[in-house]
């Protein structure tokens, strides 16, 4: 069996985040996210007490799961099947080379009825210097070079809920649109997440002066507004399914339904074959 090559650099991932925590962790999305997830908490009206969180950065969520197991995002999680009740995968998703199988661990260490939450980066996030990077090295050098990692819309990474077998899966998304003074000032926030090029197939050198001076003068003519302030996009999708319970809703079998959906709509079923008026 061929074994696929790997998306992420593990080592230089780690030796990022090391950085970004050593200069002063600055992770504003996130610090969104876990308002967001309060409020999503909130929302099912359960009390949770075998909690897990699997973060890179986990003094960020623990405010709102203090009595969290912490678990690093390894390739392995270290999760003892069925012991928890909740489990959140924070902002972590993104870089894993088996987020399948990721998904596939964290349910396995549910019990039943237990909830499963996942937040990270979607497919719309940082679009706009995707398309300036793109366009800018293969104008100067005439190829393209792994800089952004890939990352899944939210329709697809729904289905992976139903893939791995979770109940009453749910996928949305959360779009923020920021706005710099120039493009380094991007750059720095990406740094300052632990959020910068770490893919296993990057380029190791620096990106030529002249692709990054090409990309900045593209970014700011598509992406600039009337102040000359450029935009970038971060959309963060929510993940959440439980493990099956016999006390869930379950889905009617077909063909069980008591009432014609006419009846209910207070409209009149044309006979088959037949067309309207």
């Amino acid at each position: 069996m061929t074994t696929p090559p790997l998306l992420t650099d593990r080592p230089a991932l780690d030796r990022q985040r090391l950085r970004a925590r050593a200069r002063g962790l600055d992770a504003f999305l996130q610090e969104e996210a876990v308002a967001d997830l309060q409020e999503r908490l909130i929302e099912v009206n359960r009390t949770f007490t075998s909690p897990a969180l699997i973060a890179a950065f986990p003094e960020i969520w623990t405010p709102v799961l203090p009595d969290a197991k912490i678990v690093p995002d390894a390739e392995v999680l270290d999760l003892e099947e069925g012991a928890h009740d909740l489990v959140v995968h924070a902002f972590a998703l993104h870089w894993a080379n088996d987020p399948v199988g990721q998904i596939v661990q964290a349910m396995r260490a549910l019990k039943p009825d237990g909830l499963f939450i996942g937040i990270l980066f979607g497919g719309q996030t940082l679009h706009e210097l995707r398309a300036a990077l793109a366009e800018a090295e293969a104008a100067v050098t005439g190829g393209l070079s792994p800089r952004v990692v890939p990352m899944g819309e939210v329709r697809d990474l729904g289905a992976l809920l139903q893939r791995v077998g979770l109940a009453l899966p749910v996928a949305d998304s959360v779009t923020r649109d920021v706005a710099y003074t120039n493009p380094m000032r991007l750059f720095a926030d990406l740094r300052a997440m632990g959020e910068t090029n770490a893919l296993a197939g990057r380029r190791r050198h620096f990106t030529r002066r002249a692709v990054l001076m090409r990309a900045l003068d593209i970014y700011l003519a598509h992406y600039a507004d009337a102040e000359g302030r450029i935009h970038a996009t971060f959309e963060t999708i929510w993940l959440t399914g439980w493990t099956p319970h016999e006390s869930q809703q379950q889905p009617l079998r077909p063909g069980s339904a008591r009432r014609r959906l006419a009846d209910a709509l207070g409209t009149f079923e044309l006979p088959t074959g037949e067309k309207p008026v």
